[in-house]
């Protein structure tokens, strides 16, 4: 199983200009890694942005930070699953910790939004802050439809505070996680992920990869917890 790391620049940069320069040092950082096949990595950029980032030339994949249950309708401020899939995305975030608190998103609103993103094949990255909300995130979702699901396991008190999980904290909630989905589906640990402790929540907490939110607004940072995976 190959390692995802995901880019959520979350309400960052503040304009069109920057968020290009920050994908084009991004892509100039990691041209001379081997990653590519080994890595999936994903950029998921606000929604103003997604279409007019240039990807060519490069592997990493464009994703979303969140969309809608519908496919369209009378939904003032919304972003359907087929709009994502439309101009060129791949990935979508789903449950966000932030989005849970800031929209107030039920456990309800994000089985609707899993649904929506399987069924029209995009990559969902669910976001969960602990096992026990597995069941109501993925209330009847079948199995056959799970293939591009990704779980995300993140710890409130360590989302944008700089205080990052223990390994064996993220080992055992992972160990939990695996109980209720099983060996096929990908984890990934998000919360004050850094170059110093991301091999380590790899190989010693079991993870398929990760979700980096500051970290990823720094193209060094970045590069250097990419570079600590490339082997």
């Amino acid at each position: 199983m190959k390692n995802i790391i995901i880019a959520n620049w979350k309400c960052n940069p503040e304009n069109l200009e920057k968020a290009g320069e920050l994908l084009a040092k991004i892509k100039d950082k990691i041209s001379d890694l081997s990653w590519s096949g080994k890595i999936d990595v994903v950029i998921c950029p606000p929604f103003p942005y997604i279409a007019c980032l240039n990807m060519e030339g490069t592997d990493i994949k464009l994703g979303a930070q969140d969309c809608f249950w519908e496919d369209k309708g009378a939904y003032t401020g919304e972003v359907s699953p087929l709009m994502l899939e439309d101009i060129g995305c791949k990935y979508v975030i789903i449950g966000h910790s932030e989005r849970r608190k800031y929209q107030k998103e039920t456990d309800q609103m994000i089985n609707s939004k899993v649904k929506a993103s399987l069924l029209r094949g995009l990559k969902t990255v669910l976001c969960i802050e602990g096992s026990s909300q597995i069941k109501d995130d993925l209330k009847d979702v079948s199995k056959e439809s799970m293939g591009n699901l990704i779980l995300a396991f993140e710890p409130i008190f360590a989302i944008g505070t700089g205080k990052p999980c223990s390994v064996d904290l993220a080992l055992k909630e992972n160990t939990e996680i695996r109980k209720i989905i099983g060996d096929s589906l990908p984890i990934l640990y998000g919360g004050s992920v850094n170059s110093s402790n991301a091999k380590d929540y790899i190989e010693k907490a079991n993870y398929n990869g990760l979700l980096i939110g500051g970290a990823s607004l720094n193209p060094e940072e970045f590069f250097k917890i990419i570079a600590s995976l490339e082997g």
